[in-house]
This record gives C-alpha cells, structure tokens and sequence, in this order.
C-alpha cells in the first residue's frame, strides 16, 4: 500500500454507526467517553500444542499484535460508534508510533490529550492464551507525564471510563473534574496480586456511577462468599452496581432505575480472552448512555465480550456493529434457541440500518501504515 493511498484513507469518514445519533446536539459534550491509562505493545501467541517449559521451544498456531492496554477499552468504544478520547504517554519509537497511527488513524480516537514523549520506550507484553485463559510477561518504566498533566483543563464527556485505585489523603483523581461536570464514571478494578484486597479501594465509588468487578474481585472486596451477596454489598456504594461471573454470565442491581438482571453468558469458541472484560465495559456504557434497559444492556455486553474472545490481539480483537449484525443474522437464520432469540430481540431496534465498515484484525508482523482500505 502506497503511502498516498494509506493517508487518503486514514482522512475518509469511518462508518461506525452511531448509537447514540439522537442524543446529539449544539450542547453536546464533545466526547461520549474519556480514557486514561497506559497504553502497551501487545504480542499475543495462541494455539500452543503444551505449555512452554525450560529448555524447549514451542511452535504457536496463531500470532497477532495489537495496541494493548488502556486501548483495549478506547478501541472497544471507538468500534461501537462511541465518539472516545484517550489522554495516554506514548513512546517515540516504532512501537509507540505504530500504536499511534492505528489508534488515531485506523480506530478513529482522539489523541489531542495523548502525548509522545521523546526518549521513552514503549512498554511491551508477551500474552500466551491456553485453555481459556492467558499468561503475560511485560516489561516497561512508569510514564514521565500523569493523566492530569495530559487532560489539563478536562473536555466535556457524557461518561469517563476508570479503574479504580487506592487514593491518598486529599488526592483528587484526573477524573474528578469531568465528573464533576456530569460525566457518569463507569470503574473497574484490577486484580490485587498482594491478595489484601483494601477496602479503601472502594472509598471513590462515593463519585462513581457503575462499578463492573468480576466475582472473584467483588467478592475479595466486600468479603463475601457468593457473587450475589457481593452484589448486595456494591449496590449499597454505588447507583449501578454489576458482577461478572465468567460461566455464569452477569448480575447487576441498577438503583436509578429500580432494574435487577441476570444473563447468561453467549456460548461460543474462545481463542483469546485478552480484552473481553474491557469490550464488556464499553459496551455497558454504550447501552447506559442510549438508555436501554438493564436486561438489554447485560445481554449486550455479554455478546460483545463473546464475539471478541473468538478473535486474538486484545484491542482489534473487539466487535464493531458490522460482526453484531452478522451474529445476530446467523441466530435467526438457525433459529435454534427460542430464548437467545428472545434475549436479543432488541438488537432488531438498536443495529445501524445504514452499512459500517469491516474492522481490522490483530496481524502477526507490524505494517507501515495499519489503516483499512475502505469500499
């Protein structure tokens, strides 16, 4: 591809669909959703015959790269027509460009807040999926700038997407202001390899909108033994409260609409499960910010996450409106399970009816230009 054609289609308007059409307006925020975070050159291996072992080398059936990190979540709004700015520290060298490019140019965010910073090496993670989960050696240094540093005076957001650290006494978090400003903050929480589990954690839901953990998370947490007693505790902290019970789909207790639901999670093929927690995020706030009902919104999300795990590379392995209306055709056409059919009867209303571009999948080797030829 010539760099001509590469920049020509890097500047065409990207049909993504857009959900939330009817809620725009002269006195819109400018974005939908905001994103801080580090960003990460991703290098996902699948299909291993055995586990690696010291001293041998192991042949894997599938390869792919992708921008990783806080990108996981700004690419899975971005596909889902969510207009998404990501503030974030990005190396100048070739990773770090090409992170750059396929997250502006390809993926359509906005990067005004994000910043290269001259003399810095990206960060890198090695992920290996095997038997439904996946193992990850990274290697990076702390960025030299903090969110605060890159949002400065904060643009106007319908929702901010977070995850949830310990605060110091006073510390007003980067997200704060936005929030402040009427933004719903959406936060998850990572994983607590010290095993404490601080409940002082929780201290910023005080400011949140939703809370999503998983149930071993919510469960550490709250100290509870069960994921609905779990759910008891968060809905007392938080307006809208879900836990991801992995084979057992979703609960969540929404406060300010009176709505409890439980789906199931959407039976499929998984290749990589890098990034579905993060395609599950996004998808509920698209689903919270155009109103839908609770059940609607779970089941959404729950779809999303499975369509995502049956492709590899964490970010470019998320679903745009055109792999959702695929699925949701093969279902009917098979129409084998009256309740899956019933459960996503919605999507009938909420599916773009003009065409969206194909999205682009991980690759196993860097392009120099990574934006998708448009038809």
């Amino acid at each position: 591809m010539t760099d001509a054609r590469s920049r020509e289609d890097a500047a065409a308007p990207r049909r993504r669909g857009d959900p939330l059409a009817r809620l725009r307006g002269d006195l819109a925020p400018e974005l939908d959703v905001l994103l801080s975070g580090p960003v990460f050159f991703d290098i996902v291996f699948t299909d291993l015959p055995c586990d690696p072992a010291p001293g041998t080398e192991v042949w894997a059936g599938g390869m792919g790269s992708s921008p990783g990190g806080i990108s996981n979540l700004a690419v899975a709004a971005s596909r889902l027509g969510l207009r998404t700015g990501l503030a974030a520290a990005f190396g100048d060298d070739v990773y770090g460009n090409w992170c750059w490019e396929v997250l502006a140019e390809q993926e359509g965010i906005d990067l005004r807040y994000s910043r290269r910073i001259p003399g810095w090496h990206s960060a890198v993670t090695v992920s290996v999926a095997a038997r439904g989960d996946r193992s990850m050696i990274t290697h990076g240094h702390p960025a030299p700038v903090t969110p605060d540093q890159l949002v400065g005076a904060p643009p106007r957001a319908r929702a901010v997407l977070i995850e949830l650290t310990a605060l110091t006494p006073g510390e007003v978090p980067w997200w704060k202001p936005t929030a402040d400003a009427g933004a719903l903050v959406f936060a998850d929480v990572g994983w607590d390899p010290t095993g404490v589990w601080d409940t002082a954690t929780l201290d910023a839901l005080a400011d949140c909108h939703a809370f999503t953990p998983n149930m071993v998370e919510a469960m550490a947490y709250t100290r509870t033994d069960s994921p609905d007693a779990a759910l008891g505790v968060l809905a007392e902290r938080v307006p809208f409260a879900v836990v991801t019970c992995g084979a057992d789909g979703a609960i969540a207790v929404d406060a300010t609409t009176g709505e409890r639901a439980h789906v199931p999670r959407v039976d499929v093929p998984a290749t990589d499960p890098t990034g579905a927690g993060d395609v599950f995020a996004a998808s509920l706030a698209l689903g919270t910010l155009a109103g839908w009902p609770l059940a609607d919104r779970l089941a959404f999300s729950a779809l999303c996450s499975g369509l995502a795990v049956q492709q590899f590379g964490g970010s470019l392995a998320a679903p745009g409106w055109g792999d959702i209306a695929d699925w949701w055709q093969r279902t009917r056409d098979e129409a084998r399970d009256p309740d899956l059919l019933a459960r996503y009867g919605f999507l009938d209303d909420v599916l773009p009816t003009d065409p969206v571009d194909a999205v682009r999948r991980a690759e196993a080797t860097l392009t120099f230009y990574s934006d998708l030829p448009r038809t």
